[in-house]
């Protein structure tokens, strides 16, 4: 459900016996190197369907091949391939996708917990072999799996996946299920006004600044707000698949109905934010007023293109060191706000450390953001490049050896990069879950390179389109190779030279290994 504001428009077509072949990209030694290079640094404690020995050759028969001239982007990007194939599990009902490798206490069926599944499938639907996401579909709806647990967009995630695969198939199965999930979370999470509310905790986000002002935790959140509105509009889409126009209209309706109380509600004109409204509030707070600090979480409705340009503003704040901005951030609470950062029990707090399952939220909001509203737009592709490094790079760990070694766990030191629930849980003598958070799989990275940066935008109806925002001469030559998309391989190449890849100078995307078009720029949004 992601819209854009074309620059340039490009129909690809009449792709003809005559044209050039895609360039031949030597993809095995390019994953055996870096498989190498994080196996020999990995203690590989616990394993599910491919070990460390077989990731290589798992990656080789699934995963897209990045190239660009930033080696520590690179890196990062086949590092995340490299742990989401630690989290594929296969049990009983099929395969599911992991969190923590470690069995824990509050997961469900499985070790299988919904608050990152929107992650999961975002990031898994570009793997070539479909049998992983599609029995992990099928997986939310068995006794036991509770994919209300936690807040989880799963009928978008079933959508944007479908988007990939082109199964149709695979939604109108799931749209009666779809449906009631819909309708139990209106049942018991709806308020009287309209908006739905939620625990932080329950989205994954437990002790937030906002969530301190409430008896319970709880607050009309921009969170689940934005999710509720997303699955309204993929039903709906849904519907339309089955020509059933009156559910299609219902939905709608539902999604338009969401929207016009989050403006009317949690935006804050004076701030020009999204907030939380808080519910049930402590004794001195008023009840239903918004929560005084901004939160990351305000960036949420972005991912799904709720907001007009009229509020583009907000994303000021992510530029403003005094707001979410930071040497590994961004924060989830801005630096400004009373209670940034204030120590708790818990190493799970959400009033200021950096989480990678909301930076990676806020940069495919940046994306949609800038790619939606065009010229006179408050951000730049530079500041998604920017902002998508400083996530790659803090996807490192220091060892006691001093040697740097690439890293992903739950929660980060915004300022220092230090791994903060990592430190907090092994300091503890008696915690059953050793590196508990060790290849957490709660974001994704990845798909922020192939949609967001790379630009492929796969449509329901078929359409694809190609709009990469690497910042206009800040490379030389990039390469994504062996996207598998509706069926068909795209390939999309940059070569300032022509001597990169040998197939001439400029920006190509082929198809199914042929040429389908070519310009001397990649500043375009080419519509396949």
């Amino acid at each position: 459900m992601k819209h854009t504001n074309p620059s340039l428009v490009i129909l690809l077509c009449c792709i003809c016996a005559a044209c050039t072949k895609a360039p031949q990209i030597d993809r095995n030694s390019i994953i055996d190197a870096y498989a190498e290079e994080f196996n020999s640094n990995d203690e590989e404690i616990y394993i599910q369907k491919f070990p460390n020995t077989e990731a290589a050759e798992f990656m080789k028969a699934n995963i897209p091949v990045f190239e660009c001239p930033d080696a520590e982007l690179e890196r990062t990007y086949y590092f995340r391939w490299w742990t989401y194939r630690k989290h594929i599990k296969e049990t009983p009902n099929g395969y599911i996708i992991t969190e923590f490798r470690p069995d824990v206490p509050w997961a469900g069926l499985y070790n299988a917990i919904p608050c990152p599944g929107v992650h999961h499938f975002e990031e898994g639907r570009w793997l070539r072999d479909t049998r992983y996401l599609d029995s992990y579909a099928r997986y939310w709806f068995l006794d036991g799996a509770a994919p209300r647990a936690y807040s989880f967009p799963i009928a978008t995630a079933f959508l944007d996946y479908a988007s990939v695969t082109g199964n149709k198939d695979l939604l109108i199965e799931q749209y009666d299920n779809l449906k009631a999930n819909y309708a139990a979370w209106e049942a018991d999470h709806l308020g009287p006004d309209g908006l739905f509310w939620q625990m932080d905790d329950r989205d994954g986000m437990e002790f937030s600044i906002s969530g301190s002002y409430s008896d319970d935790w709880t607050g009309y959140r921009p969170t689940i707000n934005s999710y509720m509105y997303a699955d309204a509009m993929a039903i709906a889409a849904i519907a339309h698949i089955q020509d059933k126009a009156d559910e299609e209209a219902e939905y709608i309706d539902k999604a338009n109905r969401i929207k016009e109380l989050m403006d009317k509600y949690l935006w804050d004109e004076e701030d020009e934010f999204y907030k939380v409204i808080v519910r049930n509030p402590k004794p001195e707070f008023a009840d239903m007023k918004r929560c005084p600090a901004r939160e990351e979480i305000g960036y949420i409705p972005w991912v799904y293109g709720i907001p007009d340009a009229d509020k583009s503003q907000a994303w000021l704040q992510l530029l403003d060191t005094a707001g979410f901005k930071a040497p590994y951030g961004p924060t989830t609470a801005e630096q400004r706000a009373e209670g940034f950062m204030e120590t708790d029990p818990s190493c799970c707090t959400w009033n200021g450390l950096s989480w990678p399952y909301s930076t990676c939220q806020t940069l495919t909001g940046l994306a949609n953001q800038i790619r939606r509203f065009g010229s006179g737009n408050p951000v730049t592709k530079e500041d998604y490049l920017e902002a998508l490094n400083i996530y790659s790079n803090s996807h490192r760990l220091k060892r006691e050896d001093g040697r740097t070694v690439c890293w992903i766990d739950e929660n980060l030191d915004p300022y220092t990069g230090e791994w903060y629930a990592r430190n907090e849980l092994l300091s503890r003598d008696d915690y059953p879950y050793y590196e508990r958070g060790k290849d957490y799989n709660h974001s994704s990275f990845c798909d922020l390179v192939i949609s967001g940066l790379m630009g492929i935008q796969p449509g329901i109806d078929g359409s694809v389109t190609v709009e990469p925002l690497v910042p206009e001469g800040l490379w030389d030559w990039f390469c994504l190779e062996g996207i598998v998309c509706q069926g068909n391989e795209i390939t999309v190449i940059y070569d300032k030279t022509g001597r990169r890849y040998g197939c001439g100078k400029g920006f190509f995307i082929y198809k199914n290994g042929r040429k389908a078009f070519h310009s001397n720029s990649y500043a375009v949004k080419a519509s396949i």
